[in-house]
């Protein structure tokens, strides 16, 4: 049986691991919301779509740019906490 000690350990570094990959992400959609939401400000559009599209382009863009950051961290996750649990060390 795993230690409960072990299990919150390794629920930690799971969720930590989760934050560091998701960062990237949701920086740039709040850069690119800060933005949208300053032009619709200056500019009086107030536009529901103006908001969705230049944002969730940003975040497709960023996912695609820092797809080898979150495989490594993901890889290194498992490599490093996981696997070790499984061949039991």
């Amino acid at each position: 049986m795993m230690d409960e000690v072990i299990f919150y350990d390794t629920l930690r570094q799971g969720l930590w691991a989760s934050v560091i990959m998701s960062t990237p992400i949701l920086a740039a959609a709040l850069i690119a919301g800060l933005i949208v939401g300053l032009f619709q400000a200056l500019t009086s559009i107030q536009e529901m779509t103006l908001t969705f599209v230049p944002k969730l382009g940003v975040m497709v863009g960023v996912f695609w740019i820092s797809m080898a950051f979150m495989t490594e961290t993901l890889t290194g996750y498992f490599q490093g906490v996981v696997l070790p649990l499984i061949a039991g060390g």
